[in-house]
Parts: C-alpha cells; sequence; structure tokens
C-alpha cells in the first residue's frame, strides 16, 4: 500500500499542477489525480510531471454527472473516453465517485436509472482497462437527507457494483465503513479485487444522529478501528492506494503544507501500529 495525497488535506486551495508538486515534497508516494486539472494540462507534461515526481497516480475522479438528468449525463458520457484514455496512457488506470444514500425517488427506482447509467460507463472504461470504484455512505443524516434511502451499507454496494460491470467495485472508505456498521470480516469478504481505492480518516465518539460527514478527524485520533480496517487489507493483499481523506477538522485554517503532512504522518502512524507499513 501507499499513501496518496487527497485534496480534503489542503481544503481544495492547491490546484493541479502545484498539489502534485505539494505531494512529492511533503513525502507521499502517489497523489489522487484532479482529471479536469490533468487533462488541461496536457498528456504529455502530466506523464513527465508524475515521472519527475516519482509519483504513482492513485485514482481519479469519475467525470460524469450521473445524479441529474439523461441529457447532462449523456453530455458527460460524450467525454468519458478521452477522459480514460488519458488517464490510461499516464499510468492512472483507477476512477472513483460516491453515490448518495438518499433519494428523491423510491430505491428501485433510483437503482434502475443508475445501473443503466454505469453499466454504459464501465464499458466505455474498460475499454481503457480502467476500473470504477463506488462510494457509499454511511452517516445517518445523509441516509435521512432526501425523502427516500438508498445504497447506504458496504455489501450492498458491492452487489450493485458487481450489477454494474466487471470493472466496477467499491471505493473504501474508513469512515463510511464505520458508520455503515461493516466490520474487517466484510473487507475480507470483499476481497482485494472488489477494492477499487481506499481512503482513511477517523471519527468523533458521538451518537449516529449528532455525526456530520464533514466533521472528521484525522486517523488515530478518533473511535475507529484502523488498525482492524488496515490488517484486513493487507490480508486480502490489497497494495494499491491509501488517500487519507478529512473533510472540516481546522485544515481551511492552516497552510495546506501543513495539513498535507499532518495527514500523511498520522496515516503512516497507524499503518505502522497495524503492521502494514
Amino acid at each position: 500500500m501507499f499513501l496518496s495525497l487527497n485534496s480534503t488535506l489542503v481544503a481544495d486551495r492547491v490546484p493541479w499542477p502545484e498539489f502534485a508538486r505539494l505531494a512529492a515534497k511533503v513525502g507521499f508516494a502517489g497523489v489522487d489525480v484532479s482529471t479536469s486539472g490533468a487533462m488541461k494540462e496536457g498528456l504529455q507534461p502530466t506523464r513527465l510531471l508524475l515521472e519527475q515526481l516519482k509519483l504513482t497516480p492513485a485514482v481519479a475522479g469519475f467525470p460524469v454527472e450521473f445524479r441529474k438528468d439523461d441529457a447532462t449525463f449523456g453530455r458527460d458520457l460524450a467525454k468519458l473516453e478521452e477522459a480514460a484514455q488519458f488517464m490510461a496512457a499516464i499510468g492512472c488506470s483507477r476512477m472513483n465517485t460516491y453515490i448518495l444514500s438518499s433519494s428523491d425517488r423510491p430505491k428501485s427506482e433510483q437503482r434502475k436509472i443508475y445501473k443503466e447509467r454505469f453499466r454504459v460507463a464501465a464499458d466505455i472504461l474498460a475499454r481503457s482497462h480502467v476500473r470504477l470504484g463506488l462510494e457509499f455512505l454511511g452517516p445517518v443524516h445523509l441516509r435521512k437527507m432526501l425523502p427516500y434511502e438508498f445504497i447506504w451499507r458496504m455489501d450492498e454496494m458491492l452487489e450493485f457494483a458487481k450489477e454494474c460491470g466487471p470493472n466496477v467495485g467499491l471505493e473504501l472508505d474508513s469512515w463510511h465503513w464505520y458508520h455503515a456498521g461493516a466490520t474487517a470480516k466484510d473487507i475480507v469478504a470483499a476481497g482485494k479485487d472488489n477494492i477499487i481505492n481506499v481512503q482513511v480518516n477517523d471519527s468523533p465518539s458521538l451518537p449516529p444522529d449528532k455525526i456530520r460527514d464533514d466533521e472528521r478527524l484525522m486517523p488515530g485520533e478518533g473511535v475507529i478501528d484502523l488498525v482492524g480496517f488496515f490488517q484486513a487489507l493487507k490480508k486480502i493483499g490489497y497494495d494499491d492506494g491509501v488517500s487519507p481523506e478529512v473533510f472540516g477538522r481546522g485544515l481551511k485554517n492552516i497552510p495546506p503544507e501543513e495539513g498535507a503532512r499532518l495527514g500523511l504522518e498520522t496515516t503512516r502512524a497507524i499503518m505502522r501500529k497495524a503492521g502494514v507499513a
């Protein structure tokens, strides 16, 4: 496993390609790629940048708005092939996105729409050998934000991902893993091939109805069993990117480099404790 810089650690204040340079300066082995930022820079400059910085591109954002109407989805989908080819060419074979755990539509209706959309997108990504990770969201307030509850459990999202295509799996975030009530056994049951990318953070000790998704802690500062989390990943042989993703925690009030370094150091400490670093 290698650590990758995620934009939350710098409170989204450092644009690409400066973001990649910061990752290398602080000591990350990898970087989460800004799809739009990297493509704006161009293929050859991006490949050269990553090579010079000795950074492994861990994952890139899925550049398709699938949550809105058909016209919006179709517009973005038309550009997906180019993005997939670009990512494959820079050595980034993974994309990720989240699926909100509540909906304006009944679950069965929403599931059908999303399944159809992700199947089409997955077929396009597969032509460039790019895989897609779908993130389930665990906190109660997100499940109740809209009228109908949608997929929020790890096992159910994995089932849905498999229906979307052989190159679709899970974006596994320790925050949502914990707040959805998943365990190390769920990670082992999912297996290496079904976990596309990993994000890590920690949670305060609060009742479920008091938890807010944008109030997270650095790894090791809260109550999540991150030692068990990482040991389960080790057990299945996961050896790809791990991105500390921490919303809140006052990160917007400290220098970006300090936030990036804090995320790196706290995550390294937990990984060493788990025997995976």
